[in-house]
């Protein structure tokens, strides 16, 4: 039986998995959770509980942040990403391995989050302009981020975390590109299963109506204002009807021509006004306010778009400042000036009340604008437009400084001339005092969420090493297979790793497997390098849920996806790696 320490630290485990698991709370509340635990519970004293925060890995992984942003913001991403045009060809296959091997290539130098923000847009371009569906696109797209990620050190921030806590360990470091071989076996059998079991990716409509996939039709009616109507002689800004109700104005329609300031026009007998609101509101008001249903009236994209007013979808990513907010406490609609007619969330559309909604990355939004709003939210770094493309704007002088940072970065680390840390601390701070990006654009880069997950979490790694919780942990769930070898484990661990990851956080389940992992090798008395490496790959590669990885979450909603759509996808994919990962890692990291 394990001591009361043990015991405590196991209980903590169990709930913080179940807590990631069921979603209850943010993953960095749920961290910062555990950690006031451990340090209630005196399982850690309070320099130890400043150990997430003080890791090498926690501050690499701010800098990888930074150096991503500035690749990005100078343009570089988006002019390789516009490139792809040419060599895409016209089929869906060219189109899907262009797409993976360019998306891949980043992934494995910058942060994959950031790359797939640029290149969802342009994804759903190319494939609207060769009549494929974006949902055939997407998957492949987020898919070969991962595959990329597993490529370098610096791919994921899962490679950085395990390869910190190995050093912490006295266990020699993990060199730049030693994931490579592993990683690229990874691409080309991920690539090529993508093309072969293309049947299996969703085919939705690539002419679906927005109207329709968000089911706007019952909360949006044509109503046209007869002769007895109190609104005639006012203007919507100044009727009863914007002041007592709410309901938008989308649309002034008068002689079947769309007026150009609908809320200024004073309204007349027979002029219609297409409503957005609530689908009871809207019936009871054509009593109260004396309008007639327009009975050839049919809700489509163009009926509520114009060449002035456009509808237009938005992305949240994960770094945006919309996280966590309401449209109201962000004062969405004075920063804006646009219409939101609907968010979604992984496949779920939400109509009423949306302005009082707490938004969370991957979230989707419609909204109504007209163009100089466009082009505003083009440039928003909180919102990604996904049905319209940016201008294509490389600065040429910052793109050379960014540029070089890179492989400043690169050399240095691979030539072991300084520690990875030091390097990208150089980039990072680089890209500032070369100006590619302000140092207030560098703040907003980094996904404070994922640093406070790390500085909340990691200790409990610590903890259950410490308390002996790893050790029973082992003795207890993996004592009847020791006797079958190392190999047995090691496919027992990587199993396990995938399916908490498909669950929740990549880098909790890093932490929460690695000490479980070092203790394995040590009862065993083998090598632990290959436990770590499956622990790694396992946690950074996640194709059978939306929720699993972050890219995953990103392209649910722009792809129309459901969650199935993944689980059809992604569960052959885990099980091909799981088996490649399985027969490669003891030939490249022997026991």
């Amino acid at each position: 039986m394990p001591d009361i320490q043990a015991i405590l630290v196991i209980t903590v485990v169990v709930a913080a998995m179940a807590l990631f698991i069921t979603e209850k709370l943010r993953v960095d509340l749920i961290a910062l959770c555990v950690l006031l635990t451990l340090i209630v519970l005196g399982l850690l004293n309070p320099d130890q509980a400043l150990y997430g925060f003080a890791n090498q890995a926690t501050a690499t992984i701010v800098a990888m942040f930074v150096l991503s942003a500035g690749l990005e913001r100078a343009g570089l991403v988006g002019w390789l990403a516009r490139r792809l045009d040419s060599l895409a060809g016209k089929t869906e296959p060219r189109l899907i391995i262009v797409i993976c091997i360019a998306i891949a290539f980043l992934s494995a130098f910058m942060i994959n989050t950031a790359a797939v923000a640029v290149f969802i847009p342009i994804a759903i371009v190319l494939a609207k302009t060769r009549k494929i569906s974006a949902s055939r696109v997407l998957i492949p797209l987020s898919f070969a981020s991962q595959f990329g990620g597993v490529c370098t050190l610096i791919g994921t921030s899962t490679n950085i975390l395990v390869n910190s806590i190995a050093v912490d360990k006295g266990m020699k470091a993990f060199t730049f590109f030693e994931f490579a071989p592993l990683g690229l076996a990874m691409t080309v059998v991920g690539i090529a299963y993508l093309i072969l079991a293309r049947r299996l990716l969703p085919k939705r409509k690539s002419g679906e109506q927005q109207v329709d996939r968000y089911h706007l039709a019952d909360y949006l009616a044509e109503l046209q204002v007869t002769k007895k109507s109190s609104l005639i002689g006012t203007t919507w800004m100044k009727s009863k009807l914007k002041q007592n109700e709410k309901v938008n104005l989308i649309k002034f329609i008068r002689n079947d021509k769309a007026t150009t300031k609908p809320p200024k026009t004073k309204i007349r007998e027979d002029d219609i006004l297409l409503l957005h609101g609530n689908m009871n509101t809207l019936i009871a008001m054509q009593d109260k306010y004396r309008l007639r249903l327009h009975a050839k009236a049919k809700m489509d994209d163009k009926k509520i778009s114009s060449d002035e007013i456009k509808l237009v979808e938005v992305l949240i990513p994960p770094r945006s400042r919309l996280v966590g907010q309401t449209l109201q406490t962000f004062e969405f609609f004075r920063r804006f000036g646009c219409i939101v007619f609907a968010v979604q969330r992984r496949g779920k559309t939400i109509r009423d009340r949306v302005a009082e909604i707490s938004l969370n990355d991957g979230d989707t939004l419609l909204l109504e604008a007209d163009k100089e709003v466009v082009s505003r939210l083009l440039k928003s770094h909180d919102l990604i437009v996904t049905n319209e493309v940016t201008e294509l704007y490389v600065r040429k002088d910052k793109a050379i400084v960014a540029l070089l940072m890179f492989l400043a970065v690169v050399t240095l680390t691979v030539l072991h001339i300084i520690p990875i840390l030091v390097a990208a601390l150089i980039g990072a701070i680089g890209m500032v005092l070369g100006r590619c990006l302000t140092i207030e654009e560098a703040y907003e880069a980094i996904d404070w969420k994922v640093i406070f997950l790390l500085g909340g979490i990691l200790p409990l790694g610590l903890a259950m090493e410490q308390s002996g919780a790893a050790l029973w942990m082992t003795n207890t769930f993996l004592s009847p297979f020791l006797d079958l070898g190392p190999l047995v484990v090691l496919a027992i661990i990587y199993l396990i790793t995938a399916i908490l990851t498909e669950a929740m956080s990549n880098n909790a389940a890093a932490i929460i497997l690695v000490p479980i992992g070092m203790s394995v090798a040590a009862t065993m008395n083998v090598d632990a390098r290959p436990f770590l490496v499956a622990i790694t790959f396992a946690a950074s590669t996640s194709f059978a849920t939306p929720i699993g990885y972050q890219t995953n979450t990103m392209i649910y909603s722009p792809g129309g996806y459901r969650f199935t759509d993944f689980t059809r996808v992604g569960t052959p994919l885990n099980l091909i790696f799981w088996g490649l990962a399985v027969l490669l890692i003891p030939l490249l990291w022997p026991f």
